[in-house]
């Protein structure tokens, strides 16, 4: 079954001119990432959740990651860390950030957590060991895939949305997919997410969407959207609807077709120059 345009009249819905709404009524995404050498990532996936229609973001990130961030945008509010990469010793403000995180939103709060991190094996210990604590909405991307690989079972019955390409998929799960017919592919997807009792969000052509019980397609989408940075996109994207407390399958279903919506629409302008920026310029179109 393919998503279509209808999943997001539930979700963005015409708000009531005579009714005064407060900041975070509709979410507060905490976007763990970065590194010494990678400061995009999580502003992307920060301005992303913006376009999205989150209320605020809160970037956690190493000092010189952090400081780049700041920079791009008076919007974007980024906490520095002291050092180059996520260590042992941040492990405590990245617990209590969250719990203040969530008192502050009144519970709409999710993470999104793995972009630009690095994979050191200390980075990797922290990413873990922070997953291991919380239990609030989280869409785990990239590097923090590379992570959970290292212990998948963490995830199981928590309100995780893993989002995996095909090599994250095989590093998260230890099953190959690239060369896989396209049904077989939905089998094993479908496997895993029942495995570990988690949703996954196979980045493919078409996306392939389960929680271990049922499976969903999204065919939209650009060949240009090879670029980098569009992953980061559509993490944002799953955050900001995810601090929604939204269920994470249909966070990845309406994500994944917004996503790929906003991409056809640059696209369709730029063709060989798209970049991850008009992608997130193009969200707004597709949620109206």
């Amino acid at each position: 079954m393919p998503v279509g345009k209808e999943i997001l009249k539930d979700i963005f819905k015409e708000r009531e001119k005579n009714l005064y709404y407060r900041k975070y009524d509709f979410g507060l995404l905490l976007v763990i990432g970065g590194s010494d050498f990678y400061s995009g990532s999580p502003a992307l996936s920060a301005m992303a959740a913006f376009n999205t229609g989150v209320d605020m973001v809160r970037i956690i990130a190493p000092k010189r990651a952090a400081d780049i961030i700041a920079s791009f945008s008076p919007n974007l509010a980024a906490y520095p860390l002291e050092g180059k990469w996520l260590e042992k010793k941040h492990l405590a403000v990245l617990l209590a950030m969250t719990e203040s995180a969530k008192s502050v939103a009144r519970g709409n709060v999710a993470v999104v957590i793995g972009g630009g991190t690095g994979r050191s094996k200390e980075t990797q210990e922290v990413i873990l060991k922070y997953l291991e604590e919380i239990s609030i909405p989280v869409v785990i991307d990239a590097d923090a895939i590379h992570a959970v690989g290292k212990k998948p079972e963490i995830v199981k019955g928590k309100p995780f949305l893993i989002t995996p390409h095909s090599y994250e998929f095989f590093v998260l799960t230890k099953r190959e997919v690239y060369k896989l017919p396209h049904k077989d592919k939905i089998k094993v997807v479908k496997e895993e997410a029942e495995r570990l009792k988690t949703t996954i969000l196979l980045k493919e052509k078409p996306d392939i969407i389960s929680n271990g019980k049922e499976v969903v397609l999204n065919e939209t989408g650009s060949p240009y959207m090879s670029v980098g940075g569009t992953g980061d996109v559509l993490a944002g994207i799953c955050g900001a609807l995810a601090a929604r407390n939204i269920d994470p399958f249909i966070v990845a279903q309406a994500a994944s077709y917004i996503s790929g919506k906003a991409g056809e629409i640059a696209a369709s302008k730029l063709k060989e120059g798209l970049v991850a920026t008009e992608v997130i310029k193009a969200i707004p179109e597709v949620l109206h």
